[in-house]
Order: structure tokens, then C-alpha cells, then sequence
């Protein structure tokens, strides 16, 4: 019996894709990417593991910093699955929004001003998001095959930052 393949088993294989990848080049990608996918860090090390078990990932060690580490390149058990899901319709977007939840529960707060300041610390995470859009664009030009795909989620992640700034502004001007 085939192997379930998850969104995020699809995810990490399409992380790991043409120039292969390390479970530590995962987590920094995610981390540069965040807007995208959000897990655990750990899911990063164990879905990888778990791929090259039932042969969608070939694992091999490879000298790193400090010690050596598995760079997973893609089998073409991987390869296959990855364009058998890219041309499967897509599902709406999962979105998990933590900020919306406490803005829901502003009727249970002691005092609205709470809520504002616990939301509008956001905005220095909106700031950083914006300020990975550099390191982005650097990696961008070191894969060419994947730039055009990069630049275009770059602008969806702008008018998410967009959308998420102007969502607090309406905040502050509504509880404040």
C-alpha cells in the first residue's frame, strides 16, 4: 500500500525539488516563507525521514558546518507524485489566524485597549516578513528554474502583508 502523502509531505518535496535540500535548508526556508506554510520545525526533520523511507526522497550524507548532514534529493517516485498533485485541483486556502481569533474574542477582554496592543505588536512581525522579501529576491536569482514561480508568490505574500496592515489600522481605528 502506497505511502499517505500529505499537503505538507507535498510540501517538503517541493521544497527539497530540483537542487535537492537538507531538513536544515527546509527549516530556513520555511522560516524565509513562513506566510506559506506554517509547522513545527521538527516536521521539517521527521517528514523528510519519513519520505526517503517509502522512496519519494533519496537520503545521503554529505559533510556540513559542523557535522554531517542528509541532503534528500527527489527519486523519481518523488518526481511523479509531485506532478501527479500539481495537476489535481487545489484546495481553498487552510488559514490558521491566530490575530482573528483574538479579535473575535474582544468580548471577553477586560478592556479593548488590551486587545489593540496585543494586535498591533503584529505589526513588527509584518515588518520582518517585508524585510525577508530581500533575502528572497537574492535566492530567487541562485534558482533560475524557480524565479518566475518566486516573483509571483512575492507579490501574494505583498497583498497578504497589505491586507494584514490595513486589517490593523481598521482595529485601532474601531476599538481605539
Amino acid at each position: 500500500m502506497p505511502a499517505k502523502l500529505t499537503p505538507f509531505s507535498y510540501t517538503v518535496l517541493v521544497l527539497v525539488g530540483e537542487n535537492g535540500a537538507g531538513a536544515h535548508d527546509l527549516v530556513r526556508m520555511m522560516r524565509q516563507g513562513r506566510i506559506f506554510w506554517a509547522a513545527a520545525e521538527s516536521q521539517y526533520y521527521a517528514e523528510p525521514k519519513r519520505l526517503a523511507q517509502e522512496g519519494y526522497l533519496d537520503a545521503r550524507r554529505e559533510p556540513g558546518q559542523t557535522r554531517d548532514r542528509t541532503h534528500y534529493t527527489l527519486t523519481a517516485r518523488g518526481r511523479d507524485a509531485v506532478a501527479d498533485w500539481l495537476a489535481e485541483p487545489s484546495a481553498f486556502v487552510r488559514i490558521q489566524n491566530e490575530p482573528a481569533v483574538r479579535l473575535l474574542g474582544a468580548d471577553l477582554a477586560r478592556d479593548e485597549a488590551d486587545v489593540v496592543a496585543g494586535l498591533t505588536g503584529i505589526r513588527s512581525a509584518v515588518a520582518e516578513q517585508l524585510d525577508q522579501f530581500d533575502r528572497a529576491r537574492e535566492i530567487a536569482v541562485g534558482l533560475p528554474h524557480r524565479r518566475r514561480y518566486i516573483e509571483i508568490n512575492e507579490q501574494l505574500n505583498m497583498r497578504i502583508l497589505e491586507a494584514f496592515s490595513e486589517w490593523l489600522d481598521a482595529v485601532e481605528r474601531e476599538l481605539a
